[in-house]
């Protein structure tokens, strides 16, 4: 009895840039009581590893108004109306670095936060992508595109500068980027 019985809805006064707010009238299961609940509606989105033929990643660091500095992280965007999210995938990485590919994989999606996103991120892998125009990002972004190796994702992600969620999970799914099983450090104690 975990489902929640949605009773109706209504829209936020303003939508966001990313967002359309909804909030939805939810009925506890086990209670019985009536919550208003927020869920923020999005198109789906894509990222990409986009790998050179040395085997280089294609990043990106640009500035992220949630955190207020700039963030490392892979390639890309929302998928538009009537696209799919390859289309998205091939697109969202033309214009955000200027490289291309003829090798496309699917590596799944996942849920950004199901919590209160309605969407999913598909992740993809560009296999022998290449350079070939410069990139032409959107007004509302300012981005630097650097190649890193394997190890300098990893020295990243261990230097605390790669941590952008979305794109530590469609790297996972192309690099090993953890040992297994992962062990965290709390005080003098592992835990795994």
């Amino acid at each position: 009895m975990l489902d929640w019985e949605k009773l109706g809805h209504h829209y936020g006064q303003e939508d966001l840039v990313l967002f359309k707010t909804r909030f939805d009238q939810m009925k506890n299961p086990s209670s019985g009581r009536v919550f208003k609940r927020l869920v923020l509606e999005s198109v789906d989105w894509v990222n990409m590893v986009a790998l050179t033929p040395e085997g280089q990643s294609v990043m990106v660091r640009q500035y992220r108004f949630g955190v207020g500095y700039s963030t490392l992280e892979t390639p890309g965007g929302m998928v538009d109306p009537g696209e799919d999210s390859l289309t998205a995938a091939k697109r969202e990485l033309l214009e955000e670095t200027g490289y291309a590919s003829a090798a496309w994989r699917y590596l799944g999606a996942v849920e950004p936060n199901p919590a209160i996103h309605n969407h999913l991120c598909h992740h993809w892998l560009a296999e022998n992508a290449t350079w070939v125009q410069p990139p032409e990002p959107g007004a509302g972004e300012v981005i630097e595109v650097v190649t890193l190796s394997e190890a300098e994702i990893k020295a990243a992600i261990g230097a605390g500068e790669l941590r952008h969620a979305l794109a530590l999970s469609v790297l996972a799914r192309v690099f090993d980027l953890w040992p297994r099983p992962f062990v965290h450090e709390v005080g003098d104690t592992e835990v795994s």
